[in-house]
């Protein structure tokens, strides 16, 4: 199986590379030079490869220009809507099509599934409908399966590295109120959950999270005990503001999310407590 991944060098991106290696299959990155020339470069690859899997995106941690929140928009729209374009034109169409979203489609609040059609009226829950409507246009010829990623944990990336040193040094605690949602995946078992449903053909929205369900202030606490340090320095929602301006959004609110259609499809999660993961991970 040749399997064809976008932002490729990212966390997730390098962890699906060695994943699907270690199991036999051939993976080509997708980079800009490709998504600049649909006709040249993109199709090409898209007609020799069989299942698509689209990980690019702008950082959504920045501060919000108006300038950037188009660049986000962009960065996720503009490059769904292109592979989509390539998928609709090749001549030999792979068998599936992956694209990332993320659980800030779903307001903070109350736990939500699959099932749930109550979107954020937000900045961020707007670019995520907008970037799921656009692969969904793929699903009139290939299977689409639309992946709406948590906070994903891991020690080589992302968000736990830049936590876990002010943690260490006794200088961690909650951010805001710590009420907001905080739905989290381990990477192992994302990238598990990845060939999970590319095995099983799979399609639909599925949710990329932890069925441990907890909030900012319970992942501050589980970190807390785990290192044996104190978290007693919570970060102000007013200084985030100062930082990042509206974009301190993305770290002040929170989703609670299930991933119920991936533990109906007999999905096994390895870390389904986050005392386990961050045991794991930073313990």
């Amino acid at each position: 199986m040749n399997v064809l991944i976008s932002g490729s060098t990212g966390l997730v991106g390098k962890k699906l590379t060695t994943a699907f290696t270690a199991a036999g299959h051939s993976v080509t990155a997708l980079g800009r030079p490709d998504f600049s020339d649909i006709r040249g470069l993109l199709i090409p690859k898209v007609e020799s490869s069989d299942v698509v899997i689209h990980l690019a995106g702008a950082p959504i941690v920045a501060r919000w220009s108006e300038q950037y929140k188009k660049e986000i928009i962009a960065s996720r729209t503009g490059t769904t809507a292109a592979l989509v374009d390539a998928i609709l034109a090749a001549r030999v169409k792979p068998s599936m099509f992956i694209s990332t979203s993320a659980v800030g489609i779903y307001p903070d609040g109350q736990t939500f599934t699959e099932k749930d059609r109550q979107y954020d009226p937000g900045f961020l829950g707007k670019v995520c409908q907008a970037w799921e409507d656009e692969a969904f246009k793929a699903a009139e010829v290939i299977n689409v399966a639309v992946f709406r990623l948590g906070i994903v944990l891991s020690k080589d990336g992302g968000a736990l590295p830049k936590i876990l040193l002010p943690f260490r040094l006794g200088l961690g605690g909650k951010i805001a109120s710590g009420k907001q949602g905080f739905s989290w995946i381990h990477i192992n078992d994302l990238i598990n959950a990845y060939r999970f449903v590319v095995e099983k053909k799979l399609s639909g929205v599925f949710n990329l999270t932890s069925p441990g369900i907890t909030d900012n202030a319970g992942f501050t606490a589980s970190l807390s005990r785990v290192l044996r340090r104190p978290a007693l320095l919570p970060v102000p929602a007013f200084v985030l503001g100062i930082i990042y301006g509206e974009g301190a959004t993305a770290l002040t609110s929170g989703q609670k999310v299930l991933p119920e259609r991936l533990l109906e499809a007999g999905f096994e999660f390895r870390y389904p407590q986050l005392g386990e993961a961050l045991k794991e991970l930073a313990g």
